[in-house]
């Protein structure tokens, strides 16, 4: 990361001392740094005399003593608390008292850090995002001796080099990765309850979500496989020891295993998929049972009660509308935070399958429906729900009991902890948004997609949840609460 950083403010101008306690280390980053000059003008992104001069700004220190007249230092090092501190120390001896220091941790607290600095007011955090050239985005965390004035200037500097600054007050995860952790640790909760296995969550997130007519590019476990479990599974310890084993934040047994298994994704080979010459390899999806003679609907009521019933029809099925199923009935609930267990009420279970309504479900309307079976769900009635709505060729997604779903509770969990990190005035809702855009690649922000989703929908299925898991970490933030009781914008701040 510190190649990146160092080109991005060459490529704006700026000189830029380039230093590496291991020698072949230092050599090897300039060496790098001119072939990435050399590439961007083949490319035609830089010209000839644009590249050689960012180049000529990248001059090689041979010790820490050629940083005494720097006005800023951005330390890259290894991400390790006591590292980080000792080096501080030896900055303190070596740089103007008015001079800036500011880490690129991604998880550590400003706070401890600038505590090992005799002028802990001139260390903040600039934590940018890998690759650095191509994430646009970077926070600026200031502890509670950082001087304002820094933190401007600090932002002021990242407009110049083409990155978007966003504020964040010195928490646990500043807001990229705390804002990140309802996506895997949820995707991880649900495969720990067996619900489903990786693949399919995956296939439900990128091809059930649709935002605003965009969706996810890579589901959890494809995120996970691509970052690796190296490096994203000690993120969720680091984060929920740090909060105090907050729930919401609660990791995996199943990827601390897989962790020390060695499974850390596609660096090496095999993850949560194999990968093979660094290509993901996915495992084949069980196609739809053959549609023969289908049962009779019976469309348990609902708010979605309607349109399910036009959809199945418009699918050829037989409706029923009497009070109660018949004695042969499929029996579809449409639950929205509660599991198909509760939502079954006096119908019978061994005949009843739920559909996820949360998104587009209608013939024409959608790439993915999701069914979800009661424990008591008969194979038959299972197989002959998957037939009707995979009859017009939509993608279809068994699933055992889950409350709320798969796509539904991830998204609430990230809107959850999005509100939450408003809520305790972490960083604006404008920056938090932006930052969770630019640093996750969401299609929105966690408060838009709130807002995209209904706040007051979003209450209901988080409590709905709760009730069933009794778990809190899928209570409602007071954040959320409020903003739907009110009617307001999850933007809109007070």
């Amino acid at each position: 990361m510190g190649r990146g950083i160092a080109q991005i403010f060459a490529q704006a101008g700026v000189t830029v001392r380039l230093f590496d306690a291991h020698a072949p280390a230092l050599n090897s980053a300039m060496q790098s740094l001119a072939a990435v000059f050399a590439l961007l003008q083949e490319k035609g992104r830089l010209t000839e005399a644009q590249a050689q001069a960012a180049a000529a700004r990248i001059v090689p220190a041979a010790s820490l003593e050629a940083f005494s007249d720097c006005d800023l230092v951005i330390e890259a090092i290894v991400e390790r608390l006591d590292a980080k501190r000792e080096l501080l120390g030896r900055l303190d001896d070596v740089l103007a008292p008015e001079a800036v220091i500011a880490s690129n941790t991604s998880s550590l607290s400003i706070t401890a850090i600038a505590a090992s600095s005799r002028h802990p007011e001139r260390v903040a955090g600039y934590h940018f995002f890998n690759p650095v050239p191509l994430m646009r985005i970077v926070e600026v965390i200031g502890g509670p001796k950082t001087s304002p004035d820094i933190l401007e200037r600090l932002s002021a500097l990242a407009k110049l080099a083409g990155h978007q600054p966003v504020r964040a007050e010195d928490t646990p995860g500043f807001i990229v990765n705390h804002a990140g952790r309802g996506f895997g640790t949820e995707a991880l909760r649900i495969l720990g309850e067996g619900v489903t296995d990786p693949a399919t969550v995956d296939r439900i997130m990128r091809e059930q979500v649709g935002i605003n007519g965009s969706g996810f590019k890579l589901g959890p476990f494809e995120l996970m496989d691509l970052t690796g479990l190296d490096v994203s599974h000690p993120v969720m310890e680091s984060i929920y020891r740090q909060y105090y084993e907050e729930p919401r934040f609660r990791p995996s047994v199943i990827a601390a295993q897989r962790t020390v298994a060695g499974l850390h994704g596609r660096k090496r080979g095999e993850g949560w998929y194999r990968h093979v010459d660094g290509k993901q390899q996915n495992p084949a999806e069980t196609p739809a049972p053959a549609a023969g003679t289908l049962p009779p609907l019976w469309i348990a009521p609902g708010t979605h009660r309607d349109a399910v019933a036009q959809c199945a029809a418009q699918l050829g099925a037989q409706i029923e509308t009497g009070p109660a199923p018949g004695n042969e009935a499929l029996v579809i609930l449409t639950p929205l935070g509660h599991d198909a267990t509760h939502a079954c009420q006096d119908w019978p279970a061994e005949r009843a399958v739920a559909l996820d309504t949360f998104f587009a479900f209608g013939k024409g309307a959608c790439q993915r429906r999701v069914l979800m079976t009661t424990p008591a769900t008969r194979s038959d009635y299972r197989d002959a729900a998957h037939a009707l709505f995979a009859s017009d060729g939509v993608r279809v997604s068994v699933i055992r009991d889950s409350a709320g779903f798969v796509a539904p509770r991830i998204l609430a969990m990230i809107v959850a902890i999005g509100c939450e990190i408003a809520q305790q005035r972490i960083a604006s809702p404008v920056d938090i948004d932006t930052a969770v855009r630019l640093g996750l690649g969401y299609p929105a922000g966690p408060l838009a997609l709130g807002d995209a989703l209904g706040p007051a929908r979003l209450t209901r299925l988080l409590d709905e949840i709760h009730d069933i898991t009794g778990d809190p970490r899928y209570r409602p933030s007071p954040w959320l609460r409020r903003r739907a009781k009110l009617g307001l914008s999850l933007l809109h701040a007070d």
